[in-house]
């Protein structure tokens, strides 16, 4: 069939440009393509972004980045830019992302050189592996784990986060700005720490360098010494 009048400029354009116009490129259907969308954030393959804000996604507690999502999703976290991403996501979905997420085993950023003076820091470490029992303030590695890396299912690590990021969520607990389901055992120990303690714990844990295998432990050395809605 030959072809018509009108056809036939069209046909003389594409013989100049190459031939008939290229069908759009084909992209990727699959979680690790989805997943994309939360690396402009949390860094390349969710291993923490620069400023130090964003925290590193890959290798934490499938749980823990499931509730997180929910949390953020149901309003009882305060990021709009969260918030609005995942509003439509259903919860199968929310737990699938967590999951691979919590799937990828990357190397961590080194330490943060701390800037605090030698008897803040010696604060930090003590309120990290020993608390404050007198003012009710239990140790960090009571519930995050004796490597501080945090404990399946639901509990993450410490070590590896940037200051300014565990230096921001502790602030946000002790402003009530971050909430988890009660009974929030979180912001109760944030709300008996002062601002200066809460830098010299921050400046402790991000100066520590992650053990040869920092991944999260399986279970509790010992009973946790609070009851925490999160962990339900």
């Amino acid at each position: 069939m030959l072809p018509s009048p009108r056809q036939i400029p069209l046909l003389l354009l594409l013989s100049l440009l190459g031939g008939a116009p290229a069908a759009a490129p084909r992209v990727e259907d699959s979680l690790a393509q989805r997943a994309q969308a939360c690396l402009p954030c949390h860094g390349k393959e969710g291993r923490a972004a620069a400023d130090g804000y964003y925290p590193r996604l890959a290798g934490k507690p499938q749980g823990y980045l499931y509730k997180q999502l929910l949390n953020f999703r149901d309003g009882r976290r305060d990021y709009g830019l969260m918030s609005e991403l995942i509003a439509p996501l259903s919860d199968a979905y929310l737990l699938e992302l967590a999951g691979y997420f919590a799937g990828l085993d990357l190397p961590y950023a080194p330490p943060q050189r701390p800037t605090v003076e030698p008897t803040a820091l010696a604060r930090g470490e003590a309120l990290a592996l020993q608390g404050d029992k007198a003012r009710g303030i239990p140790a960090c590695v009571a519930c995050h784990g004796e490597k501080l890396t945090g404990v399946a299912p639901f509990i993450p690590g410490l070590l590896g986060l940037p200051r300014d990021y565990l230096n921001g969520q502790l602030g946000a607990w002790r402003s009530g700005q971050r909430h988890a389901v009660a009974p929030d055992c979180m912001a109760g120990i944030a709300k008996r720490l002062n601002p200066e303690e809460i830098n010299a714990v921050s400046q402790w844990l991000a100066a520590r360098p992650l053990p040869p295998d920092p991944k999260p432990a399986a279970t509790h050395a010992a009973p946790l010494p609070l009851q925490c809605g999160g962990l339900r």
